[in-house]
């Protein structure tokens, strides 16, 4: 029998990673939300698990660095091709997000899917 892989919707850098760690260290289990607002643009949002209302508008891509990572599912109609990369940089950050305290944000990269891909996501 051949198993396929499933690709995972988002993954995260390295340096992502790391910062996520030291964020759970200082704030505890964490969340994050693809924000796609207008003030904020569209970027990764990351908050104290459980203090951003996840509802039947939200899809759930996955987890990065152990925790969940939550997209709006009008803007996953438009991402839904894609796998997000998370990544960070310095620079400030959106007010709201918990890494802005550290002179660092969080970003989103995107790739396509190739068809392979897809279709194991289906």
């Amino acid at each position: 029998m051949i198993t396929q892989k499933i690709v995972p919707r988002v993954v995260a850098t390295d340096a992502a990673l790391k910062l996520i760690a030291e964020l759970k260290t200082k704030h505890g289990n964490l969340m994050f939300h693809q924000s796609g607002g207008c003030c904020d643009g569209s970027t990764p949002m990351c908050y104290p698990d459980g203090e951003f209302m996840v509802g039947n508008a939200d899809v759930k891509l996955g987890e990065i660095g152990g925790c969940a990572f939550y997209i709006a599912a009008s803007q996953y109609e438009y991402w839904k091709h894609t796998q997000l990369i998370i990544d960070v940089a310095p620079g400030p950050g959106n007010d709201f997000s918990l890494e802005s305290a550290d002179g660092m944000r969080f970003l989103s990269r995107s790739r396509l899917f190739n068809e392979e891909e897809l279709a194991s996501l289906k």
